[in-house]
Order: structure tokens, then sequence, then C-alpha cells
């Protein structure tokens, strides 16, 4: 049995005092006692140290949102893996904002992952399609060929190790989602199954894979009740202190 992970993508919000005000309101909450899932959160950068040392001796994690693949030299703004490592134990790697706003390739998304795990970093691999790919009928080729390409070169066990978020482009803060039987589809067919054929199926079956998109407590038993889906990367409920009733729904769930 996979145990659900449910990670709160916070993108461009909270100063580091606000971040921290959330995290006590989260822990308030209990959210690091629900029993039977893992509680992610992924402030920015600005926000990881007071964020993890808040975190520290509890059973919530701590992510950051990007990473750059050289260990260090002169690379202006970015933000090297070892220095991620410094402060969390995930890495968000291939949001679609990334990928739409800052030119992130599947290319750098590969060499990304290659240096997340050098580091010690658990990724986060976000795949998934835009309103027009998906109208289009091109759901399979373009989630299939992110999947492919982003984890080409990577071990099984490391593929095993990590988490992927199935994340409709067309879904992410707009209030429109996936139904549960989509969903589902997508994950099993276009990324649980090309990862069984390029690992095998043990790998495959390890590797959790969440579902990101408007995810909010009012749905989100919809998603988590699908065989196939093991949590959610939320964006704006995350933001909340009610986060942790998401967090509560996958474990019930599972």
């Amino acid at each position: 049995m996979r145990t659900p992970i449910v990670a709160g993508n916070w993108k461009m919000n909270k100063t580091a005092a606000d971040a921290v005000a959330l995290v006590k309101a989260l822990l308030d909450n209990g959210i690091d006692q629900i029993a039977g899932v893992e509680a992610v959160v992924c402030p920015t950068f600005t926000a990881l140290d007071a964020v993890s040392r808040l975190c520290e001796g509890t059973n919530l994690a701590v992510g950051a949102q990007n990473l750059y693949f050289e260990p260090n030299g002169a690379y202006t703004g970015e933000i090297a893996p070892e220095m991620v490592a410094e402060f969390c134990k995930y890495v968000i790697i291939g949001h679609s904002e990334r990928r739409g706003y800052f030119g992130e390739t599947d290319e750098t998304v590969n060499k990304k992952l290659k240096a997340a795990f050098g580091a010690g970093l658990l990724p986060i691999l976000c795949v998934g399609e835009t309103y027009e790919e998906n109208q289009a009928g091109k759901t399979a080729d373009v989630v299939t060929s992110q999947v492919k390409a982003d984890l080409a070169g990577l071990t099984a066990d490391q593929v095993a190790s990590m988490v992927i978020a199935y994340e409709p482009i067309w879904a992410i803060g707009t209030g429109l989602a996936a139904t549960g039987e989509q969903a589902q589809q997508v994950i099993h067919d276009y990324v649980r199954v090309p990862v069984t054929e390029m690992f095998g199926e043990a790998a495959a079956q390890a590797m959790r894979i969440q579902y990101g998109g408007s995810v909010k407590p009012s749905n989100a038993q919809e998603f988590f009740g699908q065989p196939d889906i093991d949590g959610a990367l939320v964006g704006g409920a995350s933001l909340k202190p009610d986060f942790t009733e998401i967090v509560k729904a996958a474990a019930e769930a599972k």
C-alpha cells in the first residue's frame, strides 16, 4: 500500500512571517498528527529557513518549488540543489508555470531531476496538458511524452521513491477540475503504465502519483477514492489552515 502524500504549493505567496503564521496554524490544527498520510508544505525560498526550523521534530515535511541543476557557479538568482537540501526533503520540478512562464523544457526538467537525486532530495515531478491539447484529444500523447522524456536515464530505485503530480493545466487556479474518473484514467494509462514499461512493475507500483488542479476540501474525496491517485499537489487551498482537511481526506480514503 502506497502512503498518500499531500503537498501544498504556496507559489509566490507569503512572506517569511506569513509562512510561519500559516505553519503554526496548520500544526495547531494537527496536520502532522494525521496517521497514514504524508503532509508537505512548499513555501517560497525566502521562507524555507524559518519554515524548516518550525517543522523540526514534527511530521510535517518541507519542500522547495524549484532548483537549478548546477551545483554552484555564476548563475545569479538560481538555487543549487545542495542549498535546497539544507532545508527540504522534497522539491517540485517541472510545474506548468515553470514550463509556461520561464521556458522549462523536458531537457531541463530531466537535468533537475537528476540533480535533485544527487543532492538527496525527493522530486515531485509535474506533468499535464493544456486546455487546447485536452480538447484536441492530445492528453495521452502530451502526458506520456513528458513522462518518458523527464524520467529518461533515472534508475528504477529513484523512480520508485519519487512523486509525480498530474496537473491538467486547464484546471490550475481556474476553479475547473477533472473528475475523479478522468484523473484516474490519465494517471493510470498515461503515467503509471509508461513508468511500468520503462522501469518495471515494482517501481511503478511503489511510485506515488498525485492529482493537482483546483483540489479543495469539498472535492478531495472524489480524487482520493481512485485506486491510482495517491494524494494531491494543492495550490490555493493550501494557503489556508483548512488545508488540514484535505490531508485528512487523503488519510481517510486510503
